[in-house]
């Protein structure tokens, strides 16, 4: 982003991309940010802990890396049932040829990466969350089986002053696909109204760069 000096844009993240985005603004601010957008996202943070207790107990994800030390394959073809809810969508709004392309990107992964991937899960992205000041979209599906709303998505919208939560009815974690219209359609009147937003404020730059000259 500073190599292609870009400015007024927008960060949109899916899954652990949302934490991406959440740690990007973080680390550097949103000085050329013009808004955010986190799509049934990771964070906030999903460990439960003390100051957490509503994150989920530590417990589940030692047993997720066991199930992938033991055999990650089998694991993979569990994780994308409740990756897109099959046992209600599939043939409706995901066929098998989907999940199975799924399953092929995954498993082409090093069984170090499918590891040491689980750990990301629970970064803790409160403090990321708490420096964001642009306008920001959340979505998440009510029927998330990878990250509940009531763990990620709502907390998230809660963390974010002023972001706005859509909440995709009969969702899975992977709306992106099964609920595309609905997502694609959030995402460009969200854009959209950025885009407005900037047009407004050219004349207005404009003209106090006359007057600073």
């Amino acid at each position: 982003m500073t190599q292609l000096k870009l400015r007024d844009f927008a960060l949109v993240g899916f899954s652990m991309g949302g934490g991406e985005v959440a740690r990007y603004l973080g680390k550097y601010g949103t000085k050329a940010v013009s808004k955010a957008v986190i799509i049934s996202g990771v964070p906030p943070f999903l460990l439960k802990t003390p100051d957490n207790p509503e994150g989920v107990d530590g417990s589940v994800f030692d047993g997720i890396q066991k199930a992938v030390v033991a055999d990650r394959y089998a694991f993979f073809t569990d994780f994308f049932k409740n990756f897109y809810n099959t046992d209600l969508l599939l043939g409706k709004r995901v066929s098998e040829q989907a999940v199975q392309a799924n399953w092929n990107l995954a498993a082409g992964a090093s069984a170090t990466a499918s590891l040491a991937c689980v750990p990301t899960w629970h970064e803790d992205f409160r403090n990321d969350l708490s420096k964001i000041d642009v306008p920001t979209l959340v979505i998440h599906g009510d029927a998330d089986r990878i990250l509940p709303i009531v763990a990620s998505g709502s907390r998230t919208a809660k963390l974010i002053k002023g972001a706005r939560l859509v909440v995709v009815k009969d969702g899975p974690h992977c709306i992106t696909w099964t609920h595309a219209d609905e997502v694609n359609s959030e995402l460009l009147n969200f854009l959209e109204r950025m885009l407005r937003c900037m047009q407004s404020q050219r004349p207005r730059r404009k003209q106090l760069r006359k007057l600073h000259l």
